[in-house]
């Protein structure tokens, strides 16, 4: 019989139907987790990783879409159909190679960014009313797997440099990604760090359980092997001055400080001993090993905790708490637990390390014990009223409805501000009310040679937004200077 191209068209079709409904057919995979009760005690990562056939499996889950739209999701455009395919046709090494392509941290990104706000919710499989693929254990599987290689005998394959340098302040995400990008295009990059370590946020304000320092410092590594060179224990606005570095023959400056300047609610007895913000407990703890056998760093032992917040930051406080031997730790939050910006990952694992959630809750005040330390606090019971302009319904006291409660330590996450110390620094320099500084769509300031991300700009947001600044910069600056090289030599 012959068949007509109709028919076999048709047939393709019904192929690739049967297809389509055996992969949407296979369940999510399901991360392995260390048990709570084990977890609490020491600083071991809880997330344990895919195995190379839950990967392959989940990989297969991937329709392929014609118009992918989780790629409208990420926030560095990362090919995340040509990473999964490869993944499910076990080219484990190609799949880390098309995550490199534009990210430059993926090992980091497939560990805390918020897949599930962002290229999961784009998934098609929301609309099947199914579980997305899980882009971001595959990022992470496919990132640790390459990681896992040696690379010793590596040939590294650099750009031709064209002659110009670039400096970076700061290397949390939005800095190494910067440095990365432009590494690629051939720049003289060297990223420098105010403290004694390389990795910003991603190394004094994620702990070991959800980040470990190895991952960011394998990243780093990488970066290295592409010339990036990193100094450490110098402050671009102090050590070195702008006008230094362009002594120096700096073509530009990327500026991504952060926003380590921490927010108190200002309320009586905040100034209490033993009331701390989350920035200075998680870079103790994470950055200057406090409480850890060697080390001198002091930090208060307590029993009873307060962690006032409901974002990340606050959960990695109180689950940081947990494992420096509190016996109760409550997470005082004034919204409800639907309205908390936390990763739901997060929130379910704090629970399940035993964490005590006083959502609708609010501090008013704190008192003191005889030695002017923290003794209790009193907090507000709240209700929710109409939404504020962020779209969530706004907390409002319940009259009357103030309770006491015994506390040792009350830590502090209701946000941050920028770093002050650059815009300060440099002439002329424009920066918005809150204190970031004032950049256009392409991130460029109000001096052309300098350009700024991540939480320097926008005051505080999430380690992919920070990244898919310094890649947006990179692409940015990049243009610039070769539009002003143009310039320069028809002048």
């Amino acid at each position: 019989m012959t068949i007509s191209p109709r028919d076999a068209d048709w047939r393709e079709e019904l192929r690739l139907a049967h297809n389509a409904k055996y992969r949407t057919s296979i369940p999510r995979a399901r991360m392995p987790e260390l048990p709570a009760s084990y977890r609490v005690t020491c600083n071991s990562e809880v997330n344990q990783g895919l195995s190379a056939e839950m990967a392959v499996l989940e990989a297969t889950r991937c329709l392929d879409c014609p118009d992918p739209q989780c790629v409208t999701g990420c926030p560095v455009g990362i090919n995340i159909p040509g990473f999964i395919k490869n993944i499910e046709r076990r080219n484990f090494s190609d799949a880390a190679t098309v995550l490199r392509e534009t990210s430059t941290l993926p090992a980091v990104c497939g560990r805390v960014c918020p897949q599930e706000r962002q290229c999961e919710s784009k998934c098609i499989y929301n609309k099947m009313k199914k579980p997305a693929v899980a882009i971001g254990y595959l990022e992470r599987f496919a990132a640790d797997t390459e990681n896992m290689r040696d690379h010793s005998h590596d040939t590294v394959n650099r750009p031709r440099p064209n002659g110009r340098k670039i400096a970076v302040a700061g290397s949390g995400p939005a800095g190494l990604s910067f440095a990365g990008a432009m590494a690629k295009l051939g720049y003289d990059v060297t990223v420098y760090e105010a403290l004694h370590e390389i990795g910003g946020v991603l190394k004094y304000g994620i702990p070991e359980f959800r980040l470990p320092n190895r991952i960011v410092d394998i990243e780093i590594q990488s970066l290295e092997r592409q010339g990036v060179r990193m100094v450490k224990n110098c402050i671009i606005g102090k050590t070195l001055s702008y006008d230094k570095l362009l002594g120096m023959g700096y073509d530009g400056l990327f500026v991504a400080s952060g926003a380590g300047l921490p927010r108190f609610m200002g309320i009586p007895g905040e100034s209490l001993v033993n009331i701390m913000s989350s920035n200075e407990y998680l870079t103790r703890i994470n950055l200057m090993h406090a409480g850890v056998q060697g080390y001198a760093t002091p930090v208060p032992k307590a029993d009873r905790v307060a962690v006032i917040g409901g974002g990340n930051t606050a959960m990695d406080s109180v689950r940081t708490a947990r494992r420096m031997g509190a016996s109760k730790v409550m997470l005082i939050y004034r919204r409800s637990e639907e309205e908390m910006p936390a990763r739901l990952e997060e929130v379910r694992h704090a629970r399940e390390e035993g964490v005590e959630f006083m959502t609708l809750h609010n501090p008013v005040e704190y008192l003191a014990d005889d030695k002017g330390r923290v003794r209790a606090m009193r907090v507000q019971r709240m209700e929710l009223g109409e939404p504020d302009e962020s779209g969530r319904r706004s907390p409002v006291p319940v009259e009357g409805a103030i309770e006491e409660i015994p506390v040792d330590l009350v830590i502090v996450s209701v946000g941050v501000s920028p770093n002050p110390l650059i815009p300060n620094s440099i002439r002329g320099l424009e920066v918005t009310r809150r204190g970031t500084i004032s950049v256009s769509d392409s991130m460029q300031s109000s001096i052309p040679a300098i350009y700024a991300g991540g939480d320097i700009v926008r005051g505080g947001a999430t380690v992919i937004l920070a990244m898919g600044d310094g890649r947006h910069a990179a692409e940015a600056m990049h243009s610039y200077l070769n539009e002003t090289r143009q310039t320069d030599t028809e002048q």
